[in-house]
Parts: structure tokens; C-alpha cells; sequence
């Protein structure tokens, strides 16, 4: 079993460092999401669930080199839930911001992956929207309007794509790898004793404009829901 995690999480590695390579859209990060997300669903089937209640839970730290949260902030709950871990917002040494991952070892490499995808697509989004405008108003936050309201529609795409994967796999196999996921994520989180509050708005205005159409940018999207059985 050991193996097959150890290639998961290389396969995952190299998918991650082609796609953030290249670049890519929106549609193609979502399209990533749901690659990733098959090929653990893939593995975590072949296996019993003692061997999965095996796996060891781990975490990983993203870091953003910002002081302040991103807008990518509002779809880290929505990345989280998708790739069934835990997740928080820390500061680190150098009061930093920072979104630490929890959850079983697969899980967390494809948060990661996730994360690193749907940042290279907003920005990507950003640069073409900018582009196609005869003014940027960086005095009203235009940049930041514009990703947050992709994040939303991102996130809301990720919920969905959450739901519609879960009860395939249900119905496929009769198991339920959430339930699963979840108990063995609970459990060991308890045991890292965390005291976590709320986070609260940042307060900022956004730019209308800019937020509508970074919400286009994300509802426009067709979503490919996994890779089929050849792949």
C-alpha cells in the first residue's frame, strides 16, 4: 500500500508541475480538480478500509507571502471540503499568511494540487481580463474584486463537483469514502488539541464591475467530471 500511495503522490507531483508549467484556464484547472480527485477515488476503492484507516494523516502548509488573505481565500473551504481534509489560516515567522492542509496523505498532495491550479487560472483570468480593459483602477481594488468574485463561482463549482462525485461513487461501489475520510480525519484532528476561530470579513470594498465580471469568468465554465476508466 505504501507503493501505491508513493506513486499517487508522485503522479500527483508531476501533474501538479506540468499544469502550473503551462498554465492554464479556468477550465482547465477545474478540469485538473477532477482528474486528481478520480485518481485518488481510483485508489482509495481498490483498497479495504482498514487498509485505509491504516494511512497516516499528515498536513501541509501553503504559503501566500502575503500578510493579508487573497483572494483565493474564498475558495479554500470549498478546495478543503472537495479533497475531504481540514484546513486553517495561520501566520507564520515572518507573519505571513499561510493555509495549512490536514487530512490523509493523498488528500492533502491533492488540496495542494488543487490550490496551486486554481491560483494559476485566476491569475491567468486576471492578466486577460486586464487586458481586454482600456482602464485598470488599482485605486479601487479592481484586481482583487475581479479574483474574488471568481473564487466565489469557483467555489461553488467545487461544491458541486463534490456532491456529483460523491453519489457516483456511492451508487458504483456501495461504499461511502466521505463517511470514511471524515472519521479518520476527525479523529486524528482531535488529537492535534487546536484551539481555531472564526474567521472575520477583511471589510473592503469591492469594485462591482470587477466582481461581476470575475464571477463570469468562473460561471462560464464546462466542467469535465473525470478522466473515464482509460486514462
Amino acid at each position: 500500500m505504501a507503493t501505491d500511495l508513493d506513486k499517487l503522490k508522485v503522479r500527483l507531483q508531476a501533474l501538479r508541475a506540468k499544469t502550473i508549467a503551462n498554465g492554464c484556464t479556468e477550465e482547465e484547472a477545474l478540469t485538473a480538480a477532477a482528474k486528481v480527485a478520480e485518481l485518488l477515488d481510483r485508489h482509495d476503492l481498490s483498497i479495504s478500509d482498514l487498509e485505509i484507516r491504516e494511512e497516516q494523516c499528515e498536513q501541509i502548509a501553503i504559503a501566500t507571502n502575503r500578510k493579508q488573505r487573497q483572494p483565493i481565500s474564498a475558495c479554500i473551504p470549498a478546495i478543503a471540503d472537495f479533497c475531504d481534509c481540514k484546513v486553517w489560516r495561520e501566520k507564520d515567522h515572518n507573519d505571513k499568511v499561510r493555509y495549512v492542509f490536514f487530512g490523509l496523505r493523498p488528500s492533502i498532495e491533492m488540496a495542494h494540487y488543487v490550490y496551486d491550479v486554481i491560483a494559476t487560472a485566476m491569475q491567468t483570468a486576471w492578466l486577460r481580463y486586464a487586458r481586454d480593459q482600456r482602464v485598470i483602477r488599482y485605486a479601487n481594488d479592481e484586481k482583487g474584486s475581479f479574483l474574488f468574485g471568481m473564487a466565489v463561482s469557483i467555489a461553488d463549482k467545487l461544491t458541486t463537483m463534490k456532491a456529483e462525485r460523491d453519489a457516483a461513487n456511492r451508487a458504483s461501489s456501495g461504499r461511502d469514502l466521505v463517511v470514511l475520510r471524515h472519521a479518520i480525519v476527525e479523529s486524528e484532528f482531535e488529537k492535534l488539541n487546536l484551539t481555531l476561530r472564526q474567521g472575520r470579513a477583511s471589510g473592503k470594498k469591492l469594485a462591482a464591475g470587477a466582481f461581476e465580471a470575475g464571477q463570469s469568468a468562473g460561471q462560464s465554465l464546462a466542467i469535465h467530471p473525470g478522466i473515464g476508466k482509460s486514462s
